[in-house]
């Protein structure tokens, strides 16, 4: 039995919103129908691409070698923007975008300065400013910004509030930002302990579960004008392949499809979800060509449009991805229009790309109807989320960010998501007589976890190692291990790391309780039955690992359950408390 409720976030009501919104959208089909008449087919083909440059500005100098070598078609973000009259960009960290932490006021002005630029080109169309911020594992704004546990730390929460409140939160901050599209969030149902790519981004393993949080966290994105983006269509929850590296094949049946990977993008759809990215994976139940989700018209256009009755917005993951690249260059931003997609997310060789679509358009292969079909959708969201009327942000808005009301709510959404799954002769809680040695990989925040049980007045060091430990690494900490009474391991994927596996072995031949700290994946367990205790945080952010040193104190009580099964060890929907 689930231990939540389905919510339903429907919006305004028919009768007071009526006006209103026939007001909207009349002037909505005024403005995209006159710059569809306005607009030259270069023009048109431009608003299907959302990219990405480096830099920090639009016409950052310092990096005009690195988008050259990049194929990104133009020295820096004010060249691409003039020279192929794109739809929209994407910002990341690696591309310095964003700093890690952020600097709030860069990434604005960057934002209004690409808004300034596509404004004074015609035909004057703002631009969406994307990211992936789904909390956890996948955060590009960090702080100061407030930064939530990811998706599977609120499944383990079992809260739709929850869920609406972090999206929410993450919306405000982004478009103080000037962002206005957000990937996220994840409605993959994660089914495979195994998998590299989803994992924790992934609410949970019942598809009832991801669909209620799902719908919850759309309704508080696009409550702020956020435009929602549900992914990765038609499910990636079951691969043991990264689509970023190779190409993953998920076996399901139609009746399995149906009634756990489609069902919430159904639940998506029928909440208003206002674009969904596809997946690069081949589903032979669907489409058995062979193709990628993201290449075939069977599943964008005759089960994503005309089945499940979608009208939204259809995003391709990026397609600069392993599991995009199946044909010869210059072929698959073409195949993924003529499958059914709008926007064109991140090709390998922006002007390739972009030439191959206007040649395909110039020779009839692609339609100016459906050109125009994919322009009007992008425009029409454009509009809606009210990116036209204001494009831009101000500086004081600034002040929403990472404030203290926000702060205070990730780190109550991570203390209510942790999950106790194993407490053998109640170690847990910590004895502050007790010496404990805090051992594991530094990834998994080892050094961090110390210190605040340190500040708490616990007699705590730490031995922090590589994800997968060396020899000499397992035979440094099982010999510090002698004089601890209690070890304290934060666990990274335990279950796939043989290094990992083996340095928890280690640890215990110092005949001393191993207590295992999850901040990735769930699955630990099954890599280290050995551990005496496992509390999970399914996630490695500071707001988890504050939670975690809490719990460890004895000055919380884990309350979460499962959100997936683990498979050999415990049921879904398992949770201890202290006694």
């Amino acid at each position: 039995m689930l231990l939540f409720s389905i919510v339903n976030f429907t919006g305004i009501t028919a009768n007071a919103g009526e006006n209103h919104g026939n007001s909207i959208n009349k002037a909505k089909s005024r403005w995209v129908e006159t710059k569809l008449k306005r607009m030259s087919l270069e023009e048109k083909v431009g608003q299907l691409f959302i990219v990405y440059a480096n830099g920090k500005t639009p016409d950052d100098p310092a990096d005009a070698e690195a988008n050259m070598e990049a194929d990104r078609g133009g020295a820096n973000f004010k060249e691409i923007i003039k020279k192929y009259h794109i739809g929209g960009v994407i910002y990341f960290n690696w591309s310095d975008n964003i700093g890690t932490p952020a600097d709030t006021a860069q990434v604005q002005q960057l934002s209004n300065g690409l808004q300034k630029i596509a404004l004074k080109q015609r035909p004057g169309i703002p631009l969406f400013i994307s990211t992936d911020q789904e909390g956890g594992v996948v955060a590009r704004v960090t702080e100061p910004a407030a930064v939530f546990p990811g998706n599977m730390a609120l499944g383990a929460a079992r809260s739709a509030a929850y869920a609406r409140q972090s999206a929410q939160i993450m919306g405000t901050e982004l478009k103080s930002l000037g962002i206005n599209m957000d990937f996220a969030p994840d409605l993959d149902v994660n089914v495979n302990p195994e998998n590299p790519v989803i994992g924790v981004r992934s609410y949970s393993e019942n598809p009832d579960l991801v669909a209620t949080l799902g719908t919850a966290q759309i309704a508080g994105f696009q409550s702020e004008d956020v435009i929602a983006t549900g992914k990765h269509f038609p499910g990636h929850g079951d691969t043991d392949v990264d689509s970023h590296y190779g190409l993953p094949i998920v076996n399901h049946d139609l009746n399995t499809l149906n009634e756990v990977d489609l069902k919430p993008f159904k639940a998506a759809i029928r909440s208003g979800v206002d674009a969904i990215m596809t997946a690069h994976i081949v589903v032979p139940a669907l489409d058995d060509s062979g193709l990628p989700a993201t290449l075939s018209k069977k599943i964008m256009t005759g089960l994503l449009r005309e089945k499940l009755g979608y009208n939204g917005l259809i995003i391709t993951d990026s397609l600069d991805m392993s599991g995009a690249n199946v044909l010869p260059a210059g072929q698959v931003a073409v195949a993924a229009f003529e499958a059914g997609a709008d926007i064109l997310l991140n090709p390998p060789d922006v002007d390739v790309a972009y030439q191959s679509v206007l040649k395909a358009v110039k020779e009839g292969k692609i339609s100016r109807k459906r050109l125009d079909e994919s322009v009007a959708r992008i425009l029409g969201v454009k509009y809606e989320r009210g990116i036209v009327r204001h494009p831009f942000t101000k500086k004081q808005a600034l002040r929403n960010i990472g404030t203290a009301e926000h702060l205070a709510a990730a780190d109550k959404i991570a203390e209510k998501s942790l999950t106790l799954v194993k407490n053998s002769n109640n170690i847990l809680p910590l004895q502050k007589q007790q010496n404990i040695l805090v051992a594991g990989p530094s990834a998994a925040n080892t050094d961090r976890l110390a210190a605040l049980l340190a500040e708490k007045s616990f007699k705590a060091s730490s031995y922090a190692t590589a994800i997968s430990p060396t020899q000499e690494q397992m035979k440094d900490a099982a010999e510090k291990a002698k004089t601890a009474d209690v070890i304290v391991v934060p666990a990274y994927n335990v279950n796939t790391n043989k290094a990992l596996q083996a340095f928890l072995k280690a640890l215990k031949t110092a005949g001393k309780p191993v207590v295992m700290v999850s901040v990735r994946n769930p699955y630990d367990i099954m890599g280290a039955p050995e551990a005496d205790a496992n509390l999970l945080t399914y996630g490695n952010r500071d707001a988890s690992t504050k939670a975690a040193a809490k719990a460890l104190a004895g000055e919380i009580n884990p309350g979460g359950h499962l959100p997936v099964s683990i498979p050999g060890h415990y049921p879904f929907g398992y949770g201890l408390k202290y006694q």
